[in-house]
């Protein structure tokens, strides 16, 4: 299966990357502090690590609820955590009219689970030339991957991440089917996981999306067994102040934890796989 690269953050070789930050940037001294945080934790246990948060939260379930501060000024906070911290970023991406500024800045561009067929959104990622992570949709099978694959093949981009991050399972709740970890990697391109979007329960937390946050570990645990090429966690050192999907936001304290546990999993999955 070929490679991905993202700077010095390799996928689908023999070290387990983590995407992982706040679920959206709350200010420029938090984006900076989480930064610096999780990444003395993910070199300690020798993760390749690349930054995560929004600079805009455009599917809020509540319009009074906070979505981030705006494209410019977010694009200025992560271009300030990329130099200070000296980590590569990603954001998502919600038009496709925003792209090359975003790619001015960022690593990676993520295509987010709703907008994931949105084939101009697709495209216009692509067309930057940087890495695309796109996150299967809650209401598609990973089967039907294929076709977004397609749109950004077209532009002759091939550095595409895929997230696999919970299917809609009846009304507001979400299963992990482990099976979408290696039907998606029959594309030949890495599979992430996303462990803390899929322990939401959309819509039960009133004005807010609820969530199952202590079996994010038993997630993990399953995913990275089932042979995932990285890890996607928001986390938070204050999970309940937190502005956005404070429900299931991994809490900063309990991160070294559960990626010392994910990282033995792997070394054993890969050792396995390297003698079979």
């Amino acid at each position: 299966m070929p490679t991905v690269k993202v700077n010095s953050v390799i996928f689908k070789a023999d070290t387990l990357p983590v995407i992982a930050g706040p679920c959206v940037i709350e200010s420029r001294d938090h984006s900076l502090r989480m930064a610096e945080a999780i990444i003395e934790i993910t070199n300690r246990l020798g993760l390749p690590y690349i930054f995560k948060s929004s600079f805009d939260k455009a599917n809020r379930t509540s319009f009074y609820s906070f979505r981030g501060p705006g494209l410019e000024e977010g694009l200025r906070i992560l271009a300030d955590v990329k130099s200070t911290i000296g980590v590569s970023v990603l954001t998502d991406i919600h038009l496709p009219d925003q792209a090359d500024m975003i790619a001015e800045v960022v690593d990676v561009l993520q295509v987010p689970a709703f907008l994931c067929r949105q084939t101009d959104l697709l495209t216009a990622a692509a067309r930057t030339g940087k890495p695309v992570n796109v996150k299967k949709g809650q209401f598609l099978s990973p089967w039907k991957i294929n076709g977004i694959i397609e749109k950004i093949e077209a532009t002759g981009n091939q550095k595409i991440l895929l997230t696999e991050r919970g299917t809609t399972f009846g009304y507001h709740s979400l299963i992990t089917d482990m099976r979408a970890i290696p039907i998606m990697q029959g594309t030949g391109y890495p599979v992430i996981f996303d462990a803390t979007h899929s322990a939401q329960m959309p819509g039960m937390g009133g004005e807010n999306t609820g969530g199952l946050r202590e079996y994010i570990p038993t997630l993990v645990r399953a995913a990275v067994a089932a042979g995932c090429d990285g890890l996607f966690l928001e986390v938070h050192d204050n999970v309940v102040q937190a502005k956005s999907d404070a429900a299931t936001q991994w809490p900063l304290d309990q991160l070294e934890e559960i990626l010392t546990v994910a990282k033995r999993i792997f070394d054993v999955i890969r050792n396995h796989d390297r003698t079979n």
